[in-house]
């Protein structure tokens, strides 16, 4: 597939997005079939919640734009107390907790590409939202994280040979159970992940 020397970044909400919106003065381009904001050489695509959206999304990007770089950021929870709130992590390697390989019977495992230098992480992808702590705890026996997107992201991409990095901040902990908390902590930490992004991850991609 020919790229092109644009990046294409998706996030699930706009809560998430806010900041890069603002910071990397992106205008918005369309509202169909997503929130598509864009400079010269950037694209960010606000996919919605959810595994299906987030492959729609992902290969929505590799079909229309043929990025050089696709890159999934934005919240995830922690699976244990061990992933403190706020602090932003790498996704090394991830899990669809609740599709297991038809032969083996362990959950399906996929592999982003990564970058040297950041603290990395791994990532349990479900299409439930992971808020009770004794299926956080039992995640954490297979992942640091969780989310609802970082695998289908990674899925759709590989299908289209483009390189993927996912990049999360941690919105919740088994301390935090309920829709205000994760929104009230997005919304905390939500600035700074977007400094630690642009900071040192943009220019490296």
């Amino acid at each position: 597939m020919e790229k092109n020397p644009v990046i294409v970044l998706i996030m699930a909400t706009m809560l998430e997005a806010k900041p890069f919106v603002t910071a990397m003065g992106l205008k918005k381009i369309g509202s169909r079939p997503f929130q598509i904001f864009e400079t010269k050489k950037t694209i960010l695509i606000i996919s919605d919640i959810g595994k299906a959206n987030a492959a729609i999304a992902a290969t929505y990007a590799c079909h229309r734009y043929f990025p050089a770089f696709v890159v999934n950021m934005g919240a995830a929870g922690a699976a244990s107390s061990s992933c403190s709130l706020g602090k932003s992590f790498q996704v090394s390697r991830i899990i669809e907790y609740d599709r297991p390989d038809f032969r083996s019977g362990n959950p399906v495992i996929h592999t982003p590409d990564t970058l040297d230098g950041f603290q990395d992480a791994s990532l349990a992808t479900s299409d439930t939202a992971v808020l009770a702590a004794d299926l956080r705890k039992e995640i954490s026996v297979h992942a640091d994280l969780v989310d609802m997107e970082g695998a289908s992201i990674v899925q759709a991409c590989r299908k289209f040979d483009a390189p993927c990095y996912l990049f999360k901040f941690v919105s919740d902990t088994p301390e935090h159970s309920t829709s205000d908390d994760i929104v009230t902590n997005i919304r905390k930490y939500r600035n700074p992940f977007c400094d630690f992004f642009l900071e040192n991850v943009m220019a490296r991609l």
